[in-house]
């Protein structure tokens, strides 16, 4: 038998992203959810992530947090899933899938907290200024179906999370590439069933 697996996430966080990689994997886990705050604060949760953040997994006696480090665990961790290009073939997969996890993650956060990094100190932001990230980011998805190569990866889980999401909340400027590249990844099956898993969670409007 196979290690057990389980999941610590909040529908309302990053662990959307992880959900969808799970699914993408097709192995059974357990979800453990928790709640901002209380549970995910607990000294029981804070053993798995110091940080009292979500989304993390547990396989086996391996703990992973950090969901671009989660997807990329999953992919190695389930071969057979077929997520990862073989090792001498995973420039593009490595390197867009941090770049998305890195300079696009800080670039988004910056600029939806009202932060733009003066012109003077783009030196010294490791992603320069968002500019300059919106326009690596379409480079890495224009004329290409896939991020990585001619196969669905686990690269785009994570870069296509950062792109429908920010198109959704308007956080990454409204490029026909990003468009174009989300409408080829949208309608996968596991993507669906992991957005229904989550809209199912979320609480009820009074």
């Amino acid at each position: 038998m196979s290690a057990p697996l389980t999941f610590y996430t909040n529908p309302m966080s990053r662990g959307q992203i992880v959900r969808w990689m799970l699914e993408e994997v097709g192995q059974p886990y357990e979800q453990v959810l928790l709640d901002y705050g209380t549970t995910m604060k607990a000294p029981e949760y804070l053993a798995i992530n110091p940080m009292g953040k979500v989304p993390a997994i547990k396989h086996g006696d391996t703990v992973v947090t950090e969901a671009a480090a989660i997807c990329t665990y999953l992919a190695d961790a389930f071969p057979e899933a077929g997520l990862a290009p073989a090792p001498m073939e995973r420039g593009d997969y490595y390197r867009w899938l941090y770049f998305a996890s890195g300079p696009v993650e800080a670039a988004v956060t910056n600029k939806s907290l009202g932060f733009d990094v003066p012109a003077d100190k783009s030196m010294s932001a490791g992603y320069g200024n968002f500019g300059a990230v919106m326009d690596a980011l379409e480079i890495a998805v224009s004329g290409k179906r896939y991020v990585a190569g001619d196969t669905f990866s686990a690269a785009d889980v994570y870069v296509g999370s950062q792109i429908g999401w920010g198109l959704m909340f308007k956080s990454i400027e409204q490029r026909p590439a990003f468009e174009l590249y989300w409408d080829g990844l949208k309608d996968r099956p596991a993507y669906l069933k992991a957005k229904d898993i989550d809209m199912a969670l979320m609480p009820k409007q009074s």
